[in-house]
């Protein structure tokens, strides 16, 4: 729903308004008078239902949103239904107690089912070894990511910004004579600007900025003999995707085997916000998971989850406030230890 809050001398003139902008369909959600330096002042606010950004561009069919809507619901009760058909006394001990662990940690219907029939078609197979195959892991380091230029892409307040220089302060301890470059995209935000700039100059990184097309191409000019670029992609708001704005900087020629998308991820998102997330941050090529703030998370079965719907491989594991030492590279070990004992990389379980 589209919202708006119009202000007028007069509720007629306001109601005018409304209806000259918003057409004879808007909605009146709420409407107060007030004074204001000693002039009284009418207020309206108005909502209006319209057809989503995401849907007006992508040529999907009228009423597209609704019937994806009933179909996800009916999606989610045909995995009710199909939850009791699994016969846990068909498993192991030691493989059922694992399973109904999982979905106790918030692991989804659908990959419960997954992992059961995994499961059945392998007797005796352990769980660690079905999981393996659903959660792939590919460890941050120059060896796994050769690419040159990395892209760190998430919602606003993940955590994007100290992973790329987490990123980088590990790529250094492998190459210390490497140049390093970071490219601020997200420009409009004051303290992850400050924070990028001042621990690139603390750390001896090359600090570019490219608000605009422009800025980027002159950014990615002067790192051209750079060993890595790390990006900061701002955080893209609803009706927004990844595609589109590599269109507006001009990074859809960028080489599809040069660059690396790594979509930064903290566990406590719902299933529906994290969805949402893997549709607006979706890319082609090489690309992964940054997992971040697991110290202030309670359970980690979203792990499981997003791995399984994004087809991407987990690079690393981020945790507390400090830049050092902060961040892991991530093993199979560490992310079932993180998901089976809720134990924090390099702390005791």
């Amino acid at each position: 729903m589209q919202v708006k809050t119009f202000t007028g001398a007069t509720s007629h003139e306001v109601l005018a308004r409304v209806k000259a902008e918003m057409g004879p369909d808007a909605v009146i959600l709420g409407n107060r008078t007030y004074r204001k330096n000693g002039v009284v002042q009418h207020e309206i606010t108005a909502g209006l239902e319209r057809q989503s950004p995401g849907e007006a561009t992508s040529g999907a069919p009228s009423g597209w949103g609704e019937w994806h809507k009933e179909w996800m619901q009916i999606k989610d009760q045909l995995f009710a239904l199909m939850k009791p058909a699994i016969q846990l006394e068909r498993l192991t001990p030691r493989q059922r107690v694992a399973l109904e662990y999982l979905q106790r940690e918030g692991v989804s219907d659908a990959v419960a089912v997954n992992l059961y029939q995994r499961l059945l078609a392998e007797p005796g197979a352990s769980v660690l070894a079905c999981l393996s195959g659903m959660v792939p892991v590919k460890a941050w380091g120059p060896a796994q990511w050769g690419q040159r230029v990395h892209l760190l892409v998430g919602p606003f307040g993940f955590g994007k910004t100290t992973t790329a220089l987490r990123f980088a302060l590990h790529l250094r301890k492998s190459e210390p004579a490497a140049r390093i470059v970071f490219i601020n995209a997200d420009c409009l935000r004051g303290n992850g600007r400050l924070t990028l700039r001042h621990w690139a100059e603390l750390s001896n990184f090359t600090y570019l900025e490219a608000p605009d097309k422009a800025g980027m191409e002159r950014a990615l000019a002067a790192a051209k003999n750079a060993r890595a670029v790390f990006v900061d992609v701002p955080g893209l708001a609803r009706g927004q995707n990844l595609a589109q704005w590599r269109t507006e900087m001009g990074l859809e020629l960028l080489d599809v085997e040069e660059a690396a998308t790594h979509l930064v991820l903290s566990p406590f998102c719902n299933a529906l916000q994290t969805q949402e997330f893997l549709q607006r941050y979706q890319s082609e090529g090489p690309g992964s998971l940054v997992w971040t703030k697991l110290d202030e998370a309670v359970s980690f079965g979203s792990i499981v989850n997003v791995a399984c719907a994004a087809g991407l491989p987990v690079s690393a594991l981020s945790f507390g406030a400090e830049l050092k030492e902060s961040l892991t590279p991530a093993t199979e070990p560490l992310i079932w230890r993180l998901i089976f004992k809720r134990q924090i990389p390099g702390q005791a379980a």
